[in-house]
């Protein structure tokens, strides 16, 4: 690690000898064109077949991975890092304040709570739920009165739970235990019970079956599960179901889709039984959601009519979607609101960093909040009559730092700043505009040390998502600090199909649109070796989930522009993903082989599994994923992984693929699963650039982006 005039890394010269994955004769006819699916048997992920075939492939990985010579370097080096103190913002429950803490390399961080005498106990610490760390705390909602706590556990990173119930001043359970929760969030009702949704358990693998009608549920305390009453959902289809209770305890809003993006939105009065359910938003074409209720009026989030997001208000006598009115109208950028301490907070994402402003409940607006820098901003919210509210601001160089804020005066103050072993004034992130292959203009944030030259010969880290209205905004990673203390560059570009303009960019990088994603990725690769940050040899791309996708597209479609691909719990098979678990609910940015045969022609053009050719020089490939992963189950990457063997002659850079072993799609993954998967990324990464560590040695030449949007710590 400490090398002062590094040396190239060699890599193996020796084949790489795969496992033999046997080859079945499966075949699917979609509109009259055959397809194969040769690996269709890896699907099954109770076989015995399959766990033997992720032992075989572990051992190939992990004996790879264990002759880089510099891998424990990495792996002690971001140990060190990641080893400080992190404390959440507190949050006023009944007499208590309540935080999260974790210091340094607990694999999950533990839930204090501060009393009226000053003391801080742990009310809840998840590292006791398993001996490994793989039980994870996901959720936790205190009543009204802050008596009772209802929280939501996940073994070994799996989407599906359970519910227990907590006496919150004696801290014992009460013996409520609700099983097979997915997809829910817990609203208190009183203290008499709370609402949750779910699926019915499906039939075959928990893991790998498909879940599609979601239900809203209300467990009575003292009653067995089986006694819960379905709320909404009974002989209604909809994937996704979810219900919150306003905070005077009013009103049930419940929320229905079919897709990731479109909501039907309801309401239930809570005191006047004799009502029913009241339709607020009777389609799927917009999406919303209740902030507030106060004085007979609901404060509604909607980008209906306004792709940009606004928030209007409706008179609950009469609140059906025609009657809202504008209370904070749509702008050019992005809105995110959020209300506490009697007022309603508009985040905005202006060129996929954060701005800030305060409105009163009559749309009044208050001030705009000076925020520290430039980077990106979550908070502001809390109960109504809260003096102090809290905020975290983070960029790609400052770690996430907590400020209080005072509403009345606007006045900003840190509450807690992490202490890292690091200086962020010898790092840079800039921010970029390059041109996609139509024209369009993407941005791209890239972060690095002082002093690299624009030779070309930089390891270069490309991060991209581009889907299902997600933004990327700027965010401190101690694994990104070693990759560019090791004279790495680290590159995040903002891809159509997020959510950084609003709806409309989304929606352009969606169904037939969605090769605009991958074009914009190349783009960007291409933009980093014109501009000499990099080239190919030292080109890396990652991203997980549609990122995944996004990674497995790129290297079969531009094979020659990667070093290195890293696609993590990928998305990889076109043409069956909306058969497994709730995949179905992803069509709105997809599409699915089933809708029509140009879709099926247009999914699998671009289908990664489908589009890996014997005698193409692929990039080194380190697939990574989970065996318990129940959202994008891991046989696309088994499939995805044993099509590149097939594909890859002995001589060729490595095509591997790492499995977790009691690890989901990422949610709860614990500090060192997370730490060794890591370190393992960027060695194998760099041991394939024939690059070694840098850190220690020293950097100089031209200073990079003078001209350039600066993005320095505040």
């Amino acid at each position: 690690m400490n090398a002062q005039s590094p040396k190239p890394a060699k890599a193996s010269q020796q084949p790489i000898k795969y496992p033999v994955t046997k080859k079945g004769k499966t075949t699917d006819t979609y509109f009259g064109t055959a397809v194969a699916d040769p690996y269709r048997w890896l699907e099954d992920d109770r076989s015995d077949e399959t766990a033997k075939w992720v032992t075989e492939q572990n051992k190939l990985t992990f004996d790879y991975l264990s002759k880089i010579p510099f891998r424990d370097a990495i792996k002690k080096r971001m140990e060190k890092l990641w080893n400080y103190e992190r404390i959440s913002a507190p949050f006023r429950e009944g007499d208590f304040y309540y935080y999260y803490k974790n210091d340094g390399l607990q694999n999950q961080s533990v839930l204090y709570r501060n009393g009226k005498d000053g003391r801080d106990e742990v009310f809840l610490d998840p590292n006791t739920f398993s001996a490994d760390g793989t039980t994870s705390l996901t959720q936790i909602e205190f009543n009204k009165e802050g008596g009772l706590a209802a929280y939501m556990i996940s073994e070994g990173g799996s989407d599906w739970g359970k519910i227990l119930v907590m006496d919150a001043i004696t801290k014992k359970l009460t013996g409520e235990n609700i099983q097979n929760v997915k997809f829910s969030g817990i609203s208190w009702n009183g203290s008499d019970g709370f609402y949750y949704s779910t699926y019915e358990k499906p039939e075959g693998s928990l893991l790998s079956a498909k879940t599609d009608t979601h239900k809203l549920y209300y467990h009575k305390l003292g009653t067995p599960q089986k006694s819960d009453k379905v709320i909404f959902g009974e002989g209604e289809k909809r994937r996704y179901v979810g219900g919150y209770v306003t905070d005077d305890g009013r009103y049930l809003i419940i929320t229905a889709a079919n897709s990731t993006s479109g909501k039907e939105l309801f309401m239930l009065d809570l005191k006047e039984k004799g009502k029913g359910i009241v339709t607020l938003v009777g389609h799927l074409d917009s999406d919303s959601r209740v902030l507030d209720h106060k004085d007979g009026k609901l404060y509604i989030y909607t980008n209906f009519n306004a792709p940009n997001g606004k928030v209007v208000v409706a008179d609950v006598s009469n609140p059906a979607q025609a009657n809202w009115k504008d209370l904070i109208p749509q702008t050019e950028n992005v809105l995110s609101p959020s209300t506490g301490g009697g007022y309603i907070f508009a985040t905005y994402i202006k060129d996929a960093v954060s701005v800030a402003e305060q409105f009163t409940y009559s749309g009044k607006k208050v001030r705009d909040i000076s925020l520290p820098g430039l980077g990106s901003v979550s908070g502001f919210g809390g109960k109504k009559d809260e003096k102090t509210l809290y905020y975290s601001f983070t960029n790609y160089i400052t770690p996430g730092t907590i400020y209080s804020y005072d509403p009345a005066s606007g006045k900003s103050e840190v509450y807690q700043k992490p202490n890292v072993n690091f200086n962020s004034g010898e790092y840079v992130s800039e921010q970029v505009f390059y041109s996609s292959k139509d024209g369009t203009k993407i941005p791209m944030i890239i972060t690095y040390k002082k002093g690299i030259q624009l030779d070309g010969n930089n390891p270069t880290m490309l991060y991209g998502y581009g889907g299902f209205n997600i933004s990327l905004t700027p965010a401190f990673s101690v694994a990104n600090l070693v990759w560019m203390e090791n004279g790495g560059v680290y590159a995040v570009a903002n891809l159509r199909g997020g959510g950084e303009y609003g709806r409309k960019w989304h929606d352009a990088g969606t169904k037939m649109q969605k090769q605009n994603v991958f074009d914009d990725f190349i783009a960007a690769a291409e933009y980093l070796i014109n501009s000499k940050y990099t080239s190919p040899e030292y080109l890396a791309i990652r991203g997980g989930s549609n990122g995944g996708l996004l990674v497995g597209a790129a290297m079969t479609q531009r094979p020659e522009l990667f070093k290195v691909a890293l696609p993590a719990v990928g998305v990889l098979d076109m043409l069956r993903y909306h058969t497994f678990t709730s995949g179905a609910g992803w069509a709105y940015d997809y599409g699915t082989s089933a809708d029509s045969d140009a879709m099926f022609r247009y999914l699998k053009a671009y289908s990664p599994l489908h589009n890996i050719k014997p005698g193409v020089k692929y990039p080194a490939t380190l697939v990574t994923t989970g065996d318990h992963d129940d959202r994008v189950v891991p046989a696309h990457s088994f499939k995805f992984a044993a099509e590149l063997q097939a594909a890859t002659s002995s001589d060729s850079a490595p095509a591997l693929i790492r499995i977790d072993v009691n690890a989901g799609h990422g949610a709860g993954k614990s500090v060192a699963q997370t730490i060794a998967e890591l370190s393992d990324i960027q060695a194998f990464t760099l041991y394939n650039m024939r690059k070694a560590p840098q850190r220690g040695g020293k950097a100089g030449g031209t200073r990079l982006g003078k001209k350039r949007q600066q993005l320095r710590k505040g």
